[in-house]
């Protein structure tokens, strides 16, 4: 850790080193598992974004080109902010069958962060608290919380703070935990000292995440095309899916995990300590059918408070349908299909016929279930999952 603010008296130079010790005691209290202040630099990683951008790989999220460089100067997004303290979260529940549940084509997979409560809200309501815990120990001062909601680049921003290292699939990796976690920020007046940047990358020559790709949506190491990740096509995209993409969709519904599970850092994953990420309404153990026969009363429903309710209720038919596609054919797939029919929208009864059709070659030994390549990998690597 270093000061960067030689111009402040000793004094207070001390004042504000004790400070940011009582900020890390604060952000365990409030269930963090890591913590780094930074003044942020991100001129570099927003020249990268623009050239990804450049690239046509945001696909439609074109919320990605707004901003201008608010995304990458922090007092431009927040004036008067002079650092940026990070935090994480992590979010994965111990209990949880992950290998089982992408081995069952009749099961339905849903991203381990979503299962439970969306996290932006727990995460922000702890931001705040946390904020008006510093209030109390300081008075008031100026400062604003982020949770992925709004032009912050929190990955680059993390590595800064010394959080971990953007690995080759772009998430943030820590050593010790591995990347299930979910980050957030706090962007604060106070000149505090700042924490060491994280230099080093421990994804070496590994490319795991790279090859098990199921759609292989990552162009390069450390670049991902969201136009073929399972993640932004189920979630962001209000469209129709690729045809291309659907067969290699699997019973993914709701977001992916393979570049996570394949990570070798995630081997020895840390638990969560919160119950609001255990899952709701039995979604890690929920088939295809159940999901797919909830009414638009039920998805809302159920669906309230959860990170779900993103995709959209038709969204959500859509991707359950190509699941359902995806699978061997049963009657009560093909039932619950064909009894969709009539009252879908456009988007989602092409997506039907489209599944329809793929259980009928199934069932003519056309094509076979495709394989996940992610199961493909040794045995010994993939011991950790149940």
């Amino acid at each position: 850790m270093s000061n960067n603010a030689t111009s402040i008296p000793p004094a207070e130079q001390q004042q504000l080193h004790d400070l940011h010790a009582q900020i890390r005691h604060l952000a365990q209290q409030f269930g963090f598992a890591e913590m780094g202040v930074v003044k942020p630099d991100l001129e570099a990683a927003g020249q990268r974004l623009q050239r990804w951008i450049d690239q046509g790989y945001h696909a439609d999220m074109d919320y990605m080109a707004a901003h201008g460089s608010k995304r990458y100067r922090a007092a431009e997004l927040v004036p008067g902010t002079v650092r940026v303290i990070c935090l994480s979260m992590h979010y994965l529940d111990p209990d949880l069958t992950t290998k089982s549940c992408l081995q069952d084509d009749q099961q339905a997979y849903v991203a381990r962060y979503a299962l439970g409560r969306d996290y932006h809200k727990l995460v922000r309501k702890r931001l705040a608290q946390m904020a008006k815990a510093i209030e109390a120990l300081i008075g008031p001062f100026g400062y604003r919380v982020f949770v992925d909601s709004a032009p912050v680049m929190e990955k680059p921003m993390a590595q800064q703070a010394g959080l971990g290292w953007q690995g080759k699939n772009t998430l943030l990796i820590n050593r010790r935990s591995g990347s299930w976690f979910v980050l957030g920020e706090i962007f604060v007046d106070l000149p505090l000292p700042i924490d060491q940047p994280y230099d080093k990358d421990h994804c070496s020559r590994c490319s795991a995440c790279l090859d098990l790709c199921p759609t292989k949506a990552f162009p390069a190491p450390y670049v991902l095309d969201a136009n073929k990740c399972i993640a932004y096509l189920t979630i962001e995209n209000k469209g129709p899916i690729p045809h291309a993409i659907r067969p290699l969709m699997g019973n993914r519904i709701f977001g992916c995990d393979d570049c996570q599970l394949a990570c070798p850092w995630n081997r020895y994953p840390q638990a969560t300590q919160e119950s609001d990420f255990k899952p709701r309404h039995g979604l890690d153990q929920a088939t295809l059918v159940t999901l797919f026969n909830w009414s638009a009363e039920e998805f809302d429903q159920r669906t309230q408070g959860s990170p779900i309710r993103r995709a959209g209720y038709d969204g959500w038919l859509r991707n359950i349908a190509v699941a359902l596609g995806n699978g061997r054919p049963n009657p009560d797939s093909i039932s619950a299909l064909q009894a969709r029919m009539e009252s879908s929208s456009t988007m989602v009864q092409e997506h039907i016929l489209w599944a329809l059709q793929q259980l009928q070659l199934r069932a003519q030994q056309v094509i076979p279930l495709q394989p996940l390549p992610l199961l493909a990998m040794d045995d010994r690597k993939l011991k950790h999952l149940r």
